[in-house]
Formats: structure tokens, C-alpha cells, sequence
């Protein structure tokens, strides 16, 4: 007889096993296009020479990409703090009144559309073969997936910034001083929406929806950054 849970395991796809290292990513990536493009037009719109312009633009990728990273480590590390402060109070739960929590976990499943005698049914098998396993995944919301991981949140989104970053500032380097600002919204949008496309197609979302999410507010960023270069106008070469 054909074995079919491989032919099931193929043809299931599934994008939350994603989301960690795909979130940090597509944030840190898209930051660091938005931010280090708005730094650059602002600079450009008051004037400035290319090595000013360069210069301020590194500067800006070197910074963000830093903060990114230590952001998002710290962020993330908070929230592992929590998962284990909740695993340990879990745990010491189970010790000290193990039938109370194994009825905890039955109405869990009774919530979820179980009868009651087969809720506690596998209540019972699930906490013999695992308590604070099926406690966590059910009760705390924590499994392999969505368990927080710090440092691969740090580097993922440092990276990116970092990817991202250099984009605008490849533009600064060989785009013409005097479209500097026209230049770096074209290919900024350009970069944005290649991100967003990207982005979508690894997640399993909708492709318009991320085009027009990363237009309007990466058009609304750089054109108020535009707006205080103009407004000050003051040449920093």
C-alpha cells in the first residue's frame, strides 16, 4: 500500500514557520532602504556635495544597522525572558497540583470542540507523554516556531538593514548630484516594492497589498524628509 503522509507532508505548505527570522528581515531590510534613502534626500535637498551626501548616508546605514540589531536583541530577549518566567511557573504548577492542571488543559480542548471524556482523554495521554510540552504549546501559546530566538532576530534584521542601507547609498555614490533626490525616491520606491514582492511571495500574502503598503509610506517618509531639506535649505558641504 502507498505510504501517503509523505505525499501530504509535500503538498502542505506552510509559511508560520517563517515568521521569526522573516519578520526581522523584511523589517530591517525595508528600514534600512527607508531610512538611509530619507537621510540621503534630505541631506540632497539642502544642497550638499556628493561626499557630504555619502558620507551622512553611511553613517546613517552604519547607526541603523546597529540599532537595529541591538533593538531587536533586546526586544526579542524580553520576550524569551517572559517565555521562560512562564515555562518555570508552569512547570512549578505541575508539580504541586497535577490534577488541576491536567483539567486545566481538558477544558482547553473542550473549548476547541471536544466532548468532555474524550478532552480529558487526551489531556491525560498528552500530560504522560509530556506535560509541560502540551502545557506550553497549548495553554502558553509556545512552541518550536514561535519561540522567541534573540540572536537569530538580531542578525537577521542587521543584516538586512545592512542590505538594504547599501542600496541608497550605491545610488549617492553614482547617481547626478542634481536629480540626487529624484534618483534616490525612483530607485528607493523601486527597491521597496522588489522587497515587498519578495516578501509577500515568501510569506504567502497578497502581492498588491505589500506594493501599495510600501509606496504610500515609504513616499510619505521620504517627501517629509524632502520637505525639511528644502525648508532649511542650508548647504552642509
Amino acid at each position: 500500500m502507498e505510504d501517503t503522509s509523505e505525499k501530504i507532508t509535500e503538498f502542505e505548505k506552510h509559511y508560520v514557520n517563517r515568521g521569526s527570522w522573516l519578520r526581522a528581515a523584511i523589517l530591517g531590510a525595508n528600514d534600512g532602504i527607508l531610512s538611509t534613502a530619507s537621510i540621503v534626500i534630505g541631506v540632497a535637498a539642502a544642497a550638499a556635495t556628493r561626499d557630504a551626501i555619502v558620507l551622512t548616508g553611511v553613517a546613517g546605514l552604519v547607526a541603523g544597522a546597529l540599532a537595529m540589531a541591538a533593538g531587536e536583541y533586546v526586544s526579542v530577549s524580553s520576550q524569551a525572558d517572559l517565555e521562560v518566567a512562564d515555562l518555570a511557573r508552569e512547570k512549578k504548577e505541575l508539580e504541586d497540583m497535577p490534577e488541576e492542571e491536567e483539567y486545566e488543559l481538558a477544558k482547553i480542548y473542550m473549548g476547541r470542540g471536544l466532548s468532555k471524556d474524550l478532552a480529558i482523554k487526551v489531556a491525560r495521554e498528552l500530560t504522560e507523554h509530556d506535560a509541560l510540552g502540551a502545557h506550553a504549546r497549548d495553554e502558553l501559546g509556545i512552541n518550536e516556531i514561535t519561540q522567541a530566538q534573540p540572536l537569530q532576530a538580531a542578525l537577521a534584521s542587521g543584516a538586512a538593514f545592512v542590505f538594504g542601507g547599501s542600496l541608497p547609498v550605491i545610488v549617492a555614490l553614482f547617481g547626478a548630484i542634481k536629480n540626487m533626490v529624484y534618483l534616490q525616491y525612483i530607485f528607493a520606491l523601486l527597491f521597496l516594492i522588489a522587497l515587498g514582492v519578495a516578501a509577500a511571495k515568501t510569506g504567502g500574502s497578497d502581492v498588491k497589498k505589500a506594493i501599495l503598503r510600501v509606496t504610500f509610506w515609504g513616499t510619505v517618509a521620504m517627501g517629509i524628509t524632502a520637505g525639511i531639506g528644502y525648508l532649511f535649505g542650508v548647504n552642509v558641504g
